[in-house]
């Protein structure tokens, strides 16, 4: 761009001239039009980047509004998540909209369209990852995003928020170890998200920390929800008979509870069973279940937090990538290992 005329020194038939595309095609990508093909619209945008193009940021901004993106809305997780968000936006005077799209990958790919035409003050993105030709997308318009408990493993330069998860797998392993546990299933997350690799890290460090080798036999891919922590806490009482289960997440213990009751072992008399969020119903469940607490609405908030500095007061936000300490919330679900045996009803 021209620093003295604020204009852009390439223009946009020299831009089509170096894709190959129409002036038309190109003007479609920058206004970020959805009848273009995503190779089309990657090629455009690439050109423009390297170029140094800036696109034309409309005038009246809505300087007073987050927007949310989640993959699904249907948890408490999420639920604790946006009550944090809620909480420091109402601070500094923000409304938050909230849209449900996509998958644990990525939003879906007509979520940009929306952004840039409602232009808030910044996005947050929970539990996904942005693809790159949104992000540069996103860059070019002059919207902040964050991303809390990023499914891949962020860039240094991109703003993030998550919770300490190896610590938090070792925080619950060294807990069932403590009670005598030995023989500890666990039940993770999708492989993909990296939040349910450095839990299931943290869960093999502690186990080898005592020169215990980990199974794979004992352990199980969920995908965090109650369903999946049913479906996989039925695989690994009716096979390994673990003592003890570290489910990954506490809508996943909820469904272990589930598999123990279906085949008549009593929790924690028979199996000890630890989750990881401390949702708010977990102290409700029965009996009240000993989890790993991240501060859910802690990370709500820091994003929002983040997102106001950056793009309300102009603060370069360090640092850029935050991680949030987990802690060990003792309840009834965990006891110390008796002489009770497995005898799984058929």
């Amino acid at each position: 761009m021209d620093m003295k005329t604020g204009r852009n020194s390439v223009n946009l038939s020299e831009i089509a001239k170096q894709t190959g595309f129409s002036i038309a095609t190109v003007s479609k990508v920058l206004n970020n039009k959805s009848d273009i093909s995503d190779q089309t619209r990657k090629t455009i945008n690439a050109a423009l980047q390297k170029s140094d193009y800036q696109r034309r940021i409309p005038r009246e901004r809505n300087r007073h509004q987050i927007e949310v993106v989640f993959q699904d809305f249907d948890s408490i997780w999420a639920l604790e998540i946006l009550r944090g968000i809620i909480h420091e936006a109402n601070k500094h005077s923000l409304t938050v909209v909230t849209t449900e799209s996509g998958d644990k990958h990525h939003p879906a790919p007509g979520w940009i369209q929306g952004v840039i035409r409602r232009q808030p003050l910044g996005v947050i993105l929970i539990f996904s990852d942005i693809k790159e030709d949104d992000e540069n997308t996103l860059q070019q318009f002059g919207i902040n995003y964050v991303v809390i408990d990023p499914s891949g493993n962020p860039a240094p330069e991109h703003m993030s928020v998550q919770a300490d998860n190896w610590t938090g797998g070792v925080l619950a392993t060294r807990h069932l170890l403590s009670l005598g546990h030995r023989k500890i299933g666990v039940i993770t997350g999708p492989h993909f998200m990296m939040c349910s690799v450095a839990r299931l890290d943290g869960y093999k460090m502690a186990l080898q920390e005592k020169g215990i080798e980990p199974e794979e036999s004992l352990m199980r891919e969920g995908d965090f929800t109650p369903e999946g922590g049913r479906e996989q806490g039925l695989s690994l009482l009716q096979k390994e008979h673990p003592t003890a289960i570290f489910a990954g997440s506490d809508l996943q213990a909820m469904g272990v509870y589930e598999a123990a009751r279906k085949l008549s072992l009593r929790i924690p008399e028979d199996l000890s069973v630890i989750g990881f969020d401390d949702v708010q119903t977990s102290a409700f469940m029965g009996p009240t279940l000993t989890t790993i607490r991240q501060p859910l609405q802690d990370m709500g908030a820091a994003a929002a937090k983040m997102l106001y500095d950056v793009g309300r007061k102009g603060k370069t936000t360090k640092p850029k990538r935050l991680i949030l300490p987990t802690s060990l919330i003792l309840r009834n679900s965990t006891q110390e290992i008796g002489n009770a045996t497995h005898t799984p009803k058929e």
